[in-house]
């Protein structure tokens, strides 16, 4: 049975009525009138992991296109991030589609932010690192196009706020996702120069990835490091409810994880 088949069949019920289930039905709604044997889909395990799978595929893309809007215009540099992220979970056809929809519906001025993140964070079931997880892809969706302005900085605390995500604890994802760009941009940037695998990105930045300063003694680094590890390891992101197409960034971001402690622990030594 096709992804949209085994909506109708059980979970998608248990939307009707709430804006998750009304922006689904937005992003398929088409389908349903013809048959849904053209859908091609994730496969879902049964009960809540399905829902929380659902949950977090609707309001990553609908929230991510409402983030894009809130300095008034969409950038084609966010349209690509939302495109790369696409590409990375492998959506194709209808899937692709429903992707881009609901992208759209979030650019709407009266997108319903604060009910859908409420029936996020239900579905969720306080999972935090899939929470952190969605809430990275929405500061990754802001600083696209290489800076947060500051609508958008206000919209990502609200965001926050609503999500039970100290402003303190956002200040500092937000700080180790500006290092991530630039030691991601880096390194890109020496090894094509350089023709070289070798060049590396800057020590600074490194801790910085980390969540750390210089002056953190060596169990201090490692800690953080773990830390790190375990909130974006790509097996325990899926059992908890990340849908198994987006193992792909998940695996993306334990890689610069270790790149930067590799740095570091080359540094010291």
């Amino acid at each position: 049975m096709s992804w949209a088949g085994k909506i109708l069949g059980g979970a998608f019920g248990l939307f009707v009525g709430g804006p998750l289930g009304a922006l689904l039905g937005v992003a398929f709604g088409h389908q349903f009138d013809v048959g849904l044997d053209g859908i091609e889909g994730w496969r879902f395990k049964s009960g809540d992991q399905q829902r929380i799978q659902m949950a977090f595929f609707t309001a990553t893309f609908s929230i991510m296109g409402h983030v894009a809007k809130a300095d008034g215009r969409v950038s084609q540099a966010e349209i690509d991030l939302a495109t790369r992220i696409m590409g990375e979970m492998g959506l194709a056809g209808d899937m692709r589609q429903a992707a881009i929809k609901l992208f759209q519906e979030g650019k709407h001025s009266d997108f319903p932010l604060q009910e859908t993140l409420r029936q996020f964070r239900l579905e969720c079931h306080h999972h935090l690192n899939l929470v952190r997880m969605f809430l990275e892809i929405q500061i990754q969706a802001a600083l696209a196009d290489g800076s947060i302005s500051s609508r958008e900085d206000r919209l990502l605390l609200q965001i926050c706020a609503q999500l039970g995500i100290s402003r303190f604890d956002y200040q500092r994802l937000k700080l180790q996702l500006q290092a991530q760009q630039r030691f991601y941009q880096k390194s890109h940037y020496r090894q094509r120069r350089a023709g070289s695998v070798s060049s590396q990105p800057s020590l600074q930045d490194a801790y910085a990835v980390l969540g750390v300063t210089a002056s953190a003694s060596d169990s201090e680094v490692k800690k953080a490091y773990r830390r790190l590890i375990s909130q974006h390891h790509p097996d325990k992101l899926v059992a908890k409810g990340l849908p198994e197409e987006m193992m792909t960034m998940a695996k993306e971001k334990t890689q610069k994880i270790r790149k930067a402690y590799e740095i570091i622990c080359a540094a010291r030594k």
